[in-house]
């Protein structure tokens, strides 16, 4: 697996209110962490059971993250980058993670540390034809002590192959190499 992380913290980056709902009021977070059974009512993960298998292994107990938002694609559409997999199909998606500990989501030094531990142990596991990237991002948390800066993660996870269904077998199998990669990191923490 192609593993990397970034740093986006521009300006004009990404950022992340948290909890979340659209202006609509259509589309809004589900504390999946504390209410597994809420599972059920993520639209994504209804056609696709490996996002499915993905959030119930985030956001278990023993994790130190939970999942705040997530989408998965298809596309032929291959960027310059990903051509080394000498593909023409890609399975995509992306799910916001944030620390589970709220002093931790403040901690730059430790998104960052996170982001390299599970780069590292990502670039241990067996070649495939997919790719994971973990970008640092800017979050504004609302809790009981009101809204404080903070920051979370945007882990996208590809799947490549000459056709949608291998493409999405093997974005299956990343999203199951990055869920034990988070396990195996909560375990052993990051100090």
């Amino acid at each position: 697996m192609d593993a990397d992380f970034s740093i986006e913290l521009g300006r004009d980056d990404p950022a992340l209110d948290f909890p979340w709902s659209d202006l609509g009021g259509k589309f809004y977070y589900f504390d999946l962490k504390r209410h597994p059974e809420l599972l059920s009512r993520i639209s994504e993960a209804t056609p696709f059971p490996e996002l499915a298998e993905f959030l119930r292994t985030v956001n278990l107990p023993r994790t130190m993250v939970e999942s705040a938002k997530c989408d998965v694609w298809t596309t032929n559409e291959i960027s310059a980058e990903e051509e080394i997999f000498g593909a023409s199909s890609k399975c995509a998606s992306y799910v916001d993670l944030v620390f589970s500990d709220i002093e931790q989501r403040r901690s730059f030094p430790l998104h960052e540390l996170f982001a390299r531990r599970l780069v590292e142990l990502l670039r241990r596991t067996p070649e495939t034809p997919s790719g994971m990237e973990l970008c640092v991002r800017r979050c504004y948390f609302r809790d009981e002590a009101g809204l404080g800066d903070g920051f979370y993660w945007t882990l996208y996870v590809c799947g490549y192959g000459d056709d949608a269904a291998r493409a999405r077998q093997n974005w299956g199998i990343a999203l199951k190499l990055v869920g034990n990669a988070v396990l195996q990191l909560s375990t052993a923490g990051l100090a």
